[in-house]
């Protein structure tokens, strides 16, 4: 063989390997994460997909969990949400703003519990359960969370001048890039963790907007997309650990398992 025809034949093997590769990897793949928690808190989900992956974690995340008041969830955002380079602040979930811990109350420029499923998809306001589960509550301007109000999540309108990045139309609220995950993942746990049990409504996402009442939110095909694009970063997942330690003693799984929102909603 020449090293002409050598080089050729390497080049077309090299070639096939690369395809192989592509084919299996695809850019948009979630990676597999694995945690500390696989062989202890997670072992009945591990190996699991679809239904049964979802029935399993809403087993382990309903168990043994302590349950906040509304009062209480002031407190423990303090700490779930602290700014990292400045403890007497938080940080705000759709302005990214670092504010002072005690600024919180009801003025334009105070910060407010923003309840990322919307309290009204499902009727259950600020009981204790969803209302006050604080994997899904967040600090955030009290202007820019009546904005959001309690509209889905979807893409487009126009941006809200006072949390650039942020964008708003009458029926779906898009938050900034760096927050869309979180919310996104937010959202999923909600659905995974009241299924209807314990006098709660059986949340579900789906993909509609303007869902009013209906213990539903939306647009599910893109929550899908937002946790792909923006992956748990080191504040998300410091606050699901801090909420695990020391507040209500369970997880939020796709913080840990982002893949698994594409193993349950194919």
């Amino acid at each position: 063989m020449t090293s002409v025809t050598r080089w050729k034949s390497l080049a077309l093997l090299a070639g096939v390997v690369t395809v192989a590769v592509t084919a299996q990897t695809p850019a948009t793949a979630v990676p597999t994460s694995t945690t500390a928690y696989d062989d202890t808190y997670y072992k009945d989900a591990i190996g699991k997909t679809g239904e049964p992956l979802k029935d399993a974690l809403n087993q382990i995340i309903s168990k043994d969990v302590s349950k906040l008041s509304y009062d209480e969830v002031w407190d423990a955002l303090k700490k779930t949400d602290e700014d990292p380079d400045n403890s007497a602040n938080v940080i705000l979930l759709y302005t990214g703003r670092s504010q002072s811990k005690n600024s919180n109350g009801g003025n334009a420029d105070d910060w407010n519990r923003e309840h990322v499923w919307a309290k009204s998809h499902g009727d259950f306001g600020t009981s204790t359960g969803p209302g006050t589960d604080i994997h899904h509550l967040r600090p955030a301007d009290v202007s820019v969370n009546s904005t959001r109000g309690n509209k889905d999540f979807d893409e487009g309108g126009s941006e809200v001048g006072e949390a650039p990045g942020n964008r708003t139309d009458d029926d779906s609220f898009e938050p900034r890039d760096q927050v869309k995950g979180d919310v996104a993942r937010m959202i999923l746990y909600m659905s995974v963790r009241y299924e209807g049990g314990e006098g709660y409504p059986d949340l579900e996402p789906n993909d509609k907007v303007d869902n009013g009442s209906q213990p539903s939110m939306g647009r599910l095909s893109v929550l899908k997309k937002w946790n792909d694009e923006d992956p748990p970063d080191a504040f998300e997942k410091k606050r699901n650990q801090v909420i695990y330690d020391d507040f209500q003693h369970n997880r939020n799984p796709f913080i840990d398992h982002p893949e698994w929102v594409a193993d349950i909603w194919k």
